[in-house]
């Protein structure tokens, strides 16, 4: 007979959403337990366009307050996480067939001016032939506009949330499904059970649905519930190739059809182009990128670069869905609002059901806050916010200045090769010290199990931040996969694989 957990929420979803509002609700001295029925960041939230921003593309459809949010946001995530979350310059090349000059620069100065913007520079207009970000782009383009974003790392984003939710006393568990609960009077009994098998039995005082593209499926079925809100899931692919520019900026392209379409520098290497809208009806989970959504992000790049690509230049595809507030009124799934709502489901007497529909990773913060709000009113439980000025896990930075933090952890290991060094800053932060420490030379980190990879990351990756087997360590914690070598890449996760599940003596790393 299993043991039954008492908690005071329980938390089903690992995606941004539910790891954001674990976290809030752990501190403020609530009791958590969140579960997972896959990975962490399994799904949506590792299949973003890995962007903090405004979103200026929603200032055509009126949505000002979220864009007004999303722009405040910008500024919280930017000091919270300056080690996964930097500021990226985008270039918006003007076609006068699509949009007209004047009309662009009203939207970059509402952008620019709708929330308060310490960190980023302001918008302008460029002429190419001056600008590095103009050699790329075919002759006809002379003109266009550069603003300010943001760039994050999303599946560390949601598996540091989690962390701090864990260190702040929640009970985290992944590969964790949330067979059935039943509301009993102020409680729910729920019924867990892990891959393993495993059954956890669970009494909490309220329950979070952030099951994302699921959240309908979870209420309908396990909650045994029904809502007012549902959600309309889109389907967004992206692709990357090879790198396609040498400069440090990215480009918005404007479509015919009214999309727009991103490439980004990623990983070095690389060129991350995305992102795709398209109605999805099948399981979430099965998701995976169409030849024709592959040919529609190549020819939205060829209409502008002068180097032409196809589907065979494609190194690297993801898909994910997101889970859209449905709105009556709206039949473009581009046009379909990013924002969301929180439904709450309890009378007086009975524990309460939160669930989260919809919604957009840079705004995760303030949906937690607000959800954690009506939870704890629901719960009396009385405790401020707290998420706005505290840095996430690694990313209590001095003074928020990465390059300096960087260039130190370099010289506190200067046997670390400089892109290692560099690599480890970004994803780690100051936690990258937690299985440096007391190392002085390469053989102290272990053996290689795949470039850099070494075994004292991945030590750390098993320990601390819930890896399991290799699709969390080369797809998710990083995006080693992407440098592994086609022909090695299975030899490669079979060994990691192999590493994972075999029994070590080695202590944990201090949390």
């Amino acid at each position: 007979m299993c043991a039954t957990e008492q908690v005071d929420l329980l938390v089903v979803g690992g995606g941004i959403n539910g790891a954001g509002i674990a976290r809030d609700a752990a501190g403020r001295g609530l009791s958590v337990l969140l579960c997972e029925q896959d990975d962490l960041a399994a799904h949506t939230s590792s299949s973003s366009t890995k962007l903090i921003h405004g979103g200026l593309r929603y200032l055509e459809y009126r949505e000002f307050g979220l864009v007004r949010k999303a722009l405040q946001e910008r500024e919280t995530l930017l000091a919270a996480a300056p080690h996964i979350i930097r500021p990226l310059r985008f270039v918006m090349p003007h076609m006068p067939n699509l949009r007209p000059a004047w009309l662009i620069r009203t939207g970059l100065f509402l952008y620019d001016h709708l929330a308060r913007r310490k960190r980023l520079p302001g918008s302008r207009g460029i002429v190419m032939r001056r600008h590095a970000a103009g050699a790329p782009l075919v002759e006809s383009i002379a003109r266009g506009f550069v603003y300010s974003d943001g760039w994050v790392d999303d599946a560390r984003l949601v598996v540091l949330n989690a962390l701090d939710a864990a260190e702040r006393g929640a009970k985290v568990l992944t590969r964790t499904k949330l067979e059935k609960a039943v509301r009993i009077g102020t409680q729910w009994h729920a019924q867990l059970q892990r891959t393993d098998g495993t059954i956890v039995k669970v009494r909490a005082n309220a329950i979070a649905n952030a099951a994302g593209p699921w959240v309908g499926q979870l209420l309908a079925g396990a909650l045994g519930r029904g809502a007012h809100h549902s959600v309309r899931l889109v389907k967004g692919s992206h692709i990357v190739t090879r790198r396609l520019f040498d400069h440090d900026h990215a480009y918005i392209f404007q479509n015919p059809d009214k999309r727009i379409v991103f490439a980004i520098p990623y990983e070095h290497e690389f060129t991350l182009i995305g992102t795709t809208d398209v109605e999805y009806r099948d399981d979430p989970s099965r998701v995976a990128i169409s030849g024709e959504e592959t040919h529609y992000l190549c020819e939205s790049i060829n209409r502008y670069f002068k180097r032409k690509i196809s589907p065979s230049d494609v190194c690297w595809t993801y898909s994910g869905v997101r889970p859209l507030l449905q709105e009556e009124s709206t039949d473009s799934p581009s046009a379909a609002t990013r924002d969301y709502k929180l439904e709450l489901d309890a009378t007086e007497g009975q524990a309460p059901l939160l669930s989260v529909f919809g919604g957009k990773i840079t705004t995760f913060r303030k949906l937690a806050e607000e959800a954690v709000d009506t939870l704890a009113q629901a719960l009396k439980h009385r405790a401020a916010a707290w998420t706005a000025g505290v840095p996430l896990p690694g990313g209590d930075i001095e003074d928020t200045d990465f390059e300096r933090f960087a260039t130190q952890l370099a010289a506190r290991y200067p046997w670390l090769p400089a892109a290692l060094a560099r690599r480890y800053a970004r994803a780690y932060g100051t936690r990258a010290e937690r299985f440096l420490a007391g190392a002085q030379r390469m053989a102290d980190l272990g053996p290689s199990f795949a470039g850099d990879l070494y075994e004292a990351e991945l030590r750390y990756l098993r320990d601390v931040e819930w890896a399991r087997d290799a699709q969390d360590v080369l797809w998710r914690r990083t995006k080693l996969g992407l440098h592994v070598d086609a022909a090695q890449l299975d030899a490669v996760t079979r060994n990691i694989d192999t590493w994972l599940t075999q029994p070590h003596t080695e202590p944990v790393p201090a949390l």
